[in-house]
């Protein structure tokens, strides 16, 4: 874990503070690339995403955007969505690459499950890409499952964790 990471909690609609929308376009820009779509700025993003970016207040006005700040540098970012059906949903978790290794993700995934909680959610869900293998091994030793996919886009794991704190098995008689 570094000791100097804090994660911010902001309502969605505050999104654009503390570094958010340079984080998203980090994570998008490096998404299309992977996807083999890669394009040189945020101009040229699908429209979706670009939004995402220049206007991360109104597109996650209802959600609650994570940003892990080291002293005053934004170094990683999550977004929990609104729960629904009793489900929240992670979204766009990215870590700067100088800080990964370090625990920010799983210190911004502790922070959404700890909203979540707050939040009566019982379920948090997320989609990953099939070939962000050392992030699907994250997700996996964070206790998430693999579901059946409520995704059209090929090559997307889901994957799904309750938010109910875990019980200590009791020891065989």
């Amino acid at each position: 874990m570094h000791p100097g990471i804090v994660v911010v909690r902001s309502p969605g609609h505050q999104a654009a503070d503390r570094g958010l929308p340079r984080l998203l376009a980090a994570y998008h820009l490096r998404t299309e690339s992977e996807k083999g779509a890669a394009v040189e700025s945020v101009d040229e993003l699908p429209e979706r995403y670009r939004s995402e970016v220049q206007h991360p207040s109104a597109t996650f006005a209802n959600d609650v955007a994570l940003v892990a700040m080291n002293g005053d540098a934004a170094v990683g970012c999550l977004v929990v969505t609104a729960s629904k059906n009793g489900a929240s949903e992670i979204k766009r978790l990215w870590t700067d690459p100088e800080v990964r290794g370090r625990g920010v993700a799983s210190k911004l995934i502790e922070a959404a499950f700890a909203h979540a909680q707050e939040s009566g959610t019982n379920t948090v869900r997320l989609s990953v890409w099939e070939w962000r293998h050392d992030a699907i091994g994250l997700y996996v030793r964070l206790g998430f499952k693999a579901v059946d996919s409520w995704e059209e886009r090929e090559q997307l794991l889901c994957m799904e964790r309750s938010t109910a704190p875990d019980v200590p098995s009791r020891p065989a008689a």
